[in-house]
């Protein structure tokens, strides 16, 4: 039953990875299944209070990687704060939309539209829409190495 219990604890942990690239998949929530398989089924007293509280320190992080890294480079690029906003939800549009493709190009084109809508010039709207991919990559290398912290951390707080 252990050698099945491990090999979903690390599916788990690689089906965090996968929902980087497609938002679908809550990869906090998939992570903490593995966190909360090991608790509940191999050994319920190792993960102790300081794992899950740092635990859920870095889930706040990870959340808002994504929102913070986007908002701060559409903003550096000259983006507008419907910019921002309409890059954060293009994000979640995109993951719907041409897999895993579309999270880099609905973003990009949303905030470009939004931008000439509100009469930026097509240099500035091109700018702030590189804002946005640059804000959804950062955001990703953030998401990584935020879950390869944590899933690090779950395996030598297991192993001491």
């Amino acid at each position: 039953m252990d050698v099945f219990i491990w090999i979903l604890i690390i599916a788990f942990f690689i089906l965090s990875f996968v929902g980087i690239l497609f938002p679908i998949i809550p990869s906090v929530l998939v992570l903490w299944l593995g966190f909360l398989a090991y608790h509940f089924f191999i050994d319920g007293g190792e993960l102790g209070w300081v794992f899950y509280s740092v635990m859920v320190i870095f889930t706040i992080i990870l959340i808002g990687a994504d929102v913070i890294a986007n908002s701060y480079f559409v903003k550096k690029y000259g983006g507008s704060k419907r910019g921002e906003q309409v890059a954060a939800m293009a994000v979640i549009v995109g993951s719907f939309i041409i897999p895993p493709f579309g999270i880099l190009v609905v973003p990009f084109v949303a905030v470009f539209i939004t931008e000439l809508i509100q009469k930026r010039t097509a240099q500035e709207a091109i700018r702030a829409s590189i804002g946005s991919f640059i804000g959804f990559l950062s955001g990703s290398i953030a998401k990584v190495v935020i879950q390869l912290i944590m899933i690090i951390w779950f395996f030598v707080t297991i192993a001491f």
